[in-house]
């Protein structure tokens, strides 16, 4: 099944939503899967897109400093949150 441009804006819009209400908290691909209620792969798939982009960061260390193999934890980037927190 293909989603159309439409509907992967607004999922993606959605997801710097759901970032910046849990701002500056970093969080997992899985968790903001689960609260948009979509596969993780295709959430991977817009994060990745958004990074490149520069209105997210990805996070793939742990607190310790220790890289995670198979994970990552994001979150907006600044410029981003300056953004969104004006027009809010």
């Amino acid at each position: 099944m293909k989603i159309s441009e439409e509907k992967k804006k607004k999922i993606t819009e959605q997801i710097l939503a759901h970032l910046y209400n849990l701002n500056p908290k970093p969080i997992f691909t899985a968790h903001i899967a689960k609260e948009l209620a979509r596969d993780e792969e295709f959430i991977k798939k817009l994060l990745l897109n958004l990074h490149k982009k520069g209105l997210i960061v990805k996070i793939d260390k742990n607190s310790e400093g220790i890289k995670y193999l198979k994970r990552s934890r994001w979150r907006l980037s600044d410029k981003a949150y300056e953004v969104y927190h004006k027009h809010q």
